[in-house]
């Protein structure tokens, strides 16, 4: 069975970084896309970032462009955000997903086959 576990999450200041973790046990790469999604109270789920396990071409949603990178360390199995610059409006519960065979967009969540448990991400202004 395919586990992703996330860590990372915690309280900063605006203007500060955090780097999430997930590391994926039962996952076989295969041309097929991880990505984190976040969830705000009230909100629905969003995408915020993919990347394509063969390529390692990557996406993000323009909110984060130029402050949120994502990579993929296939050695450690571990897929990695790391958030710069971070805002109060990028509070929220921050997930690992991925998909079994292909690559989703960030706009459909429920095509995505995996899901960690998340992690709270909280930004204070």
């Amino acid at each position: 069975a395919v586990q992703l576990v996330e860590s990372g999450g915690g309280s900063v200041q605006a203007g500060g970084s955090l780097r999430l973790s997930c590391v994926a046990s039962g996952y076989t790469y295969s041309n097929n896309c991880m990505a984190w999604f976040r969830q705000a109270p009230g909100k629905e789920r969003e995408g915020v970032a993919r990347v394509h396990t063969g390529a390692g071409v990557t996406y993000y949603t323009d909110s984060v462009k130029g402050r949120f990178t994502i990579s993929l360390d296939k050695a450690k199995n571990t897929v990695y955000l790391q958030m710069d610059s971070l805002a109060p409006e990028d509070t929220a519960m921050y997930y690992c997903a991925a998909d079994r065979w292909r690559c989703p967009n960030l706009y459909s969540p429920s095509a995505y086959d995996y899901w960690g448990q998340g992690t709270q991400v909280t930004v204070s202004s």
